[in-house]
């Protein structure tokens, strides 16, 4: 390379007026994306009087700034939009008609122009100045710049000396550019994203189902702002995200993002974008954490499948009762759009571990339910509810594989605004995705106990999540019913029972949550929650004392569930107002014999037709537990 070519290169640069005088009618232009948007060519080509700045195709992958207009003042003979996502700018524009659309995924964009199959007349793309060796920077858009850069007969690169100079496929050479604009445009920033209590609860649900060493997805919005301070206690967490943000930054800081768990792009966080406030863009200058990449590499889904446990959290408008989502759509969304979700949630799929999370608030701004009967006349739809894993909102998680239709309804109910549930009910029985003669205890949805739920571990590794009993734990409480042996049951119900119908399951699990508590234990067993344990107290009627019992999967037995679960019901039925606990167990029963004994109350029994009939006050109680009356 000749030297004096680096000297050279500022008799590259133009003025903005200077530059679009060479652009022809009917050229297609490509602008860079987000943050990216090189926003004085952009203005200065809105507000040209140039008579050939005619029938122009602009392509962007989605504009976030207000440069390109689609007002009243709008001129359809100067230029149309081309782009590959619905949100921000462009979703209200697509549907006056002023927008194309190209439905793609992200990783097809880049063969999509390096094929020619869109084609690129000119590429106007935002850099950092130039250092001494003739490179500069793409800064926080990666995407496809690169490749329009090759194809386009035409290529302007923007200097804003604003720009973090980023690490990774970053680097550009001014010998690249066939001229240069110098930046009177401060580059786009955005302000932290506000957030609510609901939206911070969504967010605490949505971060109880992330275990350390998994690897994150992050965008824009108040979901991920909310998301990011309860996962500031996380370890070894990793991020491939299309999206780099304040939130992730905080994250890296605190120590919870470390990326040394990851499977490719080890010890980096991978992005193709950021975007977020000065403090973050001057934070990624010259970082060597961020790794940015091009589209093509950060939405690959085998890529992703790379690392393990991959949890694909997409923010959702809508969820219908059999599982089908309507994503955002409209100015403020640059989350994502079907095809750009199908990237991660395939990802998600098939990385080791992987769960895919779709969270949403129960309910929206104007009071209706989120959780709807159907989305079909809806836009923005993802439709794969075939694979659809978890679902979460401010009321709870509902875990979708391997559930029916009906099961699936009955999960999204549970976790719907409780006032809303009645009218779901209704809805779901009269077009019989419900049984007709589904139980709902109109009550019990405000009267849930969100604060029992809890996670504990145990011997030989295993970790159960606590929390009160759904309705919609309906089959797994059948299928733990018909793993018990006969003994078992006999031991628990006193009775040689040998079905558990629904009529008789549904009574079981629809409690007042007052008068009736049951906790179950729930356990992940090969990518699926089941049902391994519960307990449950029915309070007297004539006394200050309720009556309880457990049970806990046989293959689950001994290692201390059934204590936990004493200890939990307890704290629970104390709060509540009850005084103590009465409970019968067989004289054989040696196991839930030893559960009481080592309760720290003292522990009464009287024996009768060979079954011990427990008393257990919640006194002061001593040191040690102890049990009268020589059992």
């Amino acid at each position: 390379m000749d030297c004096n070519q680096l000297v050279d290169w500022k008799n590259k640069v133009l003025t903005s007026d200077e530059l679009l005088a060479k652009i022809e009618p009917g050229m297609s232009i490509f602008l860079g994306t987000g943050v990216a948007e090189p926003r004085t060519l952009v203005k200065n080509l809105m507000n040209s009087d140039h008579s050939n700045l005619r029938d122009l195709e602009l392509i962007q992958l989605v504009s976030l700034g207000e440069a390109i207009s689609f007002n009243s003042k709008f001129n359809a003979h100067k230029y149309r939009l081309k782009t590959f996502f619905s949100g921000w700018v462009a979703s209200d524009a697509i549907t006056a008609g002023y927008v194309d659309l190209i439905p793609s995924r992200l990783s097809r964009l880049p063969w999509l122009v390096k094929s020619g199959a869109i084609r690129v007349d000119a590429a106007f793309i935002q850099i950092t100045p130039p250092d001494s060796a003739g490179y500069a920077s793409l800064g926080v858009s990666i995407d496809v710049a690169k490749h329009a850069m090759e194809r386009a007969t035409i290529v302007v690169g923007e200097i804003n000396d604003q720009v973090p100079r980023t690490m990774g496929n970053t680097f550009v050479h001014v010998n690249d550019f066939h001229y240069l604009v110098y930046a009177t445009e401060p580059p786009i920033y955005f302000p932290r994203w506000p957030y609510d209590d609901v939206i911070d609860k969504v967010a605490a649900n949505v971060a109880s189902l992330i275990s350390d060493g998994s690897c994150l997805s992050f965008y824009s919005g108040a979901l991920f702002e909310a998301l990011g301070r309860h996962l500031a206690r996380k370890r070894h967490l990793g991020i491939h995200s299309y999206f780099f943000t304040d939130p992730v930054m905080e994250l890296i800081k605190c120590g919870a993002v470390t990326n040394r768990r990851k499977g490719y792009f080890q010890d980096k966080s991978l992005t193709a974008y950021a975007q977020g406030t000065p403090e973050l863009m001057r934070w990624l200058h010259e970082n060597p954490l961020v790794e940015f990449q091009g589209i093509d590499v950060v939405s690959d889904h085998l890529r992703i499948s790379l690392n393990d446990r991959v949890m694909a959290i997409l923010p959702a408008r809508k969820v219908d009762i059999t599982g089908n989502i309507a994503l955002h759509a409209g100015k403020g969304n640059v989350t994502s759009s079907p095809g750009q979700a199908q990237e991660f949630f395939s990802g998600a799929e098939h990385s080791k571990g992987g769960r895919t999370i779709f969270a949403l608030p129960s309910r929206n701004l104007k009071g209706q339910s989120n959780i709807i009967l159907s989305v079909e006349d809806m836009p923005n739809q993802f439709t794969n509810r075939e694979s659809l894993d978890l679902v979460v909102t401010e009321f709870g998680i509902a875990s979708l594989i391997g559930r029916t239709v009906r099961e699936r309804a009955q999960a999204l109910i549970d976790i719907a605004h409780p006032d809303d549930r009645q009218e779901l009910i209704r809805q779901a029985k009269k077009a019989n995705i419900l049984y007709s003669d589904q139980i709902y205890l109109s009550e019990s949805g405000h009267m849930y106990p969100h604060k029992i739920a809890c996670t504990h571990s145990f011997k030989g590794d295993l970790t159960v999540q606590f929390r009160a009993i759904k309705p919609s734990d309906e089959e797994e409480m059948r299928r733990l019913f018909y793993r018990f042996s006969d003994a078992a049951v006999y031991s628990r119900y006193f009775s040689s029972i040998k079905t558990m119908p629904h009529t008789k399951m549904q009574e079981y699990v629809n409690v007042d949550y007052k008068r009736h508590m049951s906790i179950v234990g729930i356990t992940e067993v090969e990518g699926i929650d089941r049902i391994i344990a519960e307990g449950r107290y029915v309070r007297h009627l004539d006394r200050p004392y309720a009556d309880t019992a457990f049970i806990v999967d046989e293959n689950y037995q001994g290692r201390g569930i059934a204590s936990f679960l004493l200890d939990l019901l307890i704290k629970v039925a104390r709060e509540n107002g009850i005084e103590g606990f009465t409970a019968d167990v067989l004289a054989d029963n040696k196991s839930m014999l030893k559960v009481f004994e080592k309760t720290k109350f003292p522990v009464r029994a009287s024996l009768e037709f060979g079954v011990y009939n427990l008393t257990i006050p919640f006194t002061d109680a001593p040191d040690a537990s102890h049990i009268s009356s020589g059992m």
